[in-house]
């Protein structure tokens, strides 16, 4: 955890946002990174996404079961999502959601969207060719040599 938060003090002294995180297996350290959404102009950069995608690279593996993440403060929903899709089997967090929100970092908007129907939602989600997209879907089903994640 302190190299974490060492992770989002760095962040913060090079100008990005004051989140870190650090992804662990057997006790070693598997990847770092920062907070680098306004450094690299990418809303994704979040510190628990960057070490995922490092961790992804350098293990070769998609599945971090086996991994455990610690991060600076508790995970955004973008960044929840990605370590349940990415099967760390464990999140440790310094700061709270509450602590973020409390310096300008607020995400319950997203939560309260996620709630609504996608037609409710502030950003409208439309259908479209449907039928065209289930095509694909249905190869997928069929194709023998798929790798299932």
């Amino acid at each position: 955890m302190l190299e974490a938060i060492k992770m989002a003090e760095d962040s913060v002294k090079k100008g990005g946002g004051p989140f870190g995180a650090v992804i662990v297996r057997e006790g070693k350290i598997v990847a770092q990174a920062s907070n680098c959404v306004t450094l690299y102009n990418d809303p994704t950069a979040h510190a628990e996404v960057s070490a995922i995608r490092k961790a992804c690279e350098a293990l070769n593996t998609f599945d971090l079961s086996g991994c455990e993440i610690y991060t600076s403060c508790e995970p955004c929903p973008m960044c929840l999502s990605a370590i349940y899709w990415a099967r760390l089997d464990k999140i440790y967090y310094g700061n709270t959601k509450e602590d973020a929100k409390n310096i300008g970092f607020d995400d319950s908007f997203i939560y309260e969207q996620i709630a609504l129907k996608p037609k409710q939602r502030t950003i409208p989600a439309i259908p479209l060719l449907r039928e065209q997209a289930l095509k694909v879907f249905r190869m997928w089903e069929d194709k023998e040599d798929k790798v299932e994640y």
